[in-house]
């Protein structure tokens, strides 16, 4: 059975190599837009299947392909990947001195099985940022392509990330605990 891993992000590449199994990367395009009235978990748990089933007709029998999605989620609302470098800084402003949430789903697919997907959640507090410091880190590390516009495996995490509970690299956007347990289960 040979593993795919639909995703782009080199983090879950890292991640997903860190299992010690063989695996081929690949880019899915799929539409990530959901329903309005979807909130926290349930936001990621959609995209990841859109993700999955946007692949599928190319799925063969002998393939198993994972997907995934992770969004921040604070007070009430999803911070996805910042448009630019000023809504970077506003989101990271918004989340100083506060404890947010990370959802990340993963979705599992093989060619005639219903799919799999699971979701897991980490509380993050970040300590005091001062506007300097969130202008540092946007124009360092260009948070573009993170949910949340941070990366927690970065400078930022370093110096704001006060408090953790779950797990670490579900805040870098992969549950390897998770994804291990999913695999052991189907035999790898």
């Amino acid at each position: 059975m040979e593993i795919i891993l639909g995703s782009q992000s080199p983090r879950r590449r890292e991640l997903m190599a860190g299992l010690d199994l063989p695996f081929t990367a690949i880019s899915i395009d799929a539409d990530e837009s959901f329903p309005a009235d979807l909130q926290a978990g349930d936001i990621p748990y959609y995209i990841s299947r859109a993700k999955a089933h946007a692949y599928e007709p190319q799925l063969k029998d002998n393939q198993l392909l994972i997907t995934s999605d992770t969004i921040v989620w604070l007070d009430g609302h999803m911070l996805g990947k910042p448009h630019d470098e000023a809504e970077a800084v506003e989101m990271l402003k918004a989340l100083r001195n506060k404890t947010h949430q990370v959802y990340t789903a993963v979705t599992l697919a093989q060619k005639g099985q219903e799919l799999e997907t699971f979701v897991d959640r980490t509380d993050v507090t970040f300590g005091d940022l001062t506007d300097e410091e969130i202008a540092h880190y946007v124009a360092k590390y260009k948070p573009l392509d993170k949910a949340g516009a941070y990366g927690v495996q970065e400078w930022i995490g370093y110096v704001a990330c006060t408090e953790m509970k779950g797990s670490y690299f579900n805040v870098m956007g992969f549950p390897v605990h998770l994804v291990y347990q999913a695999l052991k289960k189907r035999g790898f």
